[in-house]
């Protein structure tokens, strides 16, 4: 990663005193994470057409339904920290409803959050402890695919990148064997992720 992009959006690591906490909750729960422009959301879809149960996208859900009520993407992202505090907050909701032992497959998880908060200037150690909540059976990360601003995404390609930089390096400093998915056709890499939980 460029330093340039470290510098910009902050390069806070994980403090490792807070690194050595044991996970309340085991959980048969699969992540589906990567950086913004990563195929995340299809490949989400994908596990919903075949029968999975998913977990849709705090985010992206959170920016969709603003914008219906008539909000414009400046007002509903203009104060970065709040636009992230809001977003973690669902985030927190939406795995408090799970089942633990229910087998699910998450668009984005709570250890995503420490690199959205460095995004957003603040410090990604406040959310730690609630890293350690649950242990997840298995996390994905996408790899990156020309990113393509839809409306909802705003981040471009040196957010994207240092997202996805952070990303591995702190579901790996979490304890997680992180399993890269490359670039491939939509079905394949579907397949890739399905052959691997099996």
């Amino acid at each position: 990663m460029q330093e340039s992009i470290s510098t910009k959006f902050g390069s806070t690591e994980l403090d490792p005193h807070l690194l050595i906490s044991s996970y309340k909750t085991e959980t048969n729960w699969h992540v589906i994470t990567g950086a913004p422009c990563s195929g995340k959301t299809t490949t989400i879809d994908q596990l919903s057409e075949k029968g999975f149960k998913t977990v849709p996208e705090a985010g992206r859900r959170y920016v969709e339904n603003e914008l219906a009520k008539g909000r414009s993407l400046e007002e509903i992202r203009g104060d970065q920290v709040e636009f992230t505090s809001r977003i973690y907050a669902l985030m927190l909701e939406q795995e408090r409803a799970l089942q633990p032992d229910g087998v699910y497959f998450l668009d984005r998880a709570i250890p995503d959050a420490p690199s959205f908060f460095r995004y957003a200037g603040m410090n990604p150690n406040d959310v730690i402890a609630d890293c350690f909540q649950y242990h997840y059976r298995s996390v994905f990360v996408l790899d990156r695919l020309p990113c393509e601003l839809d409306g909802v995404r705003t981040e471009g390609d040196p957010g994207a990148e240092f997202i996805d930089y952070w990303m591995e390096r702190d579901y790996t400093a979490l304890g997680y064997a992180v399993m890269r998915v490359p670039i491939m056709p939509p079905e394949e890499r579907l397949n890739y992720i399905l052959e691997r939980i099996e």
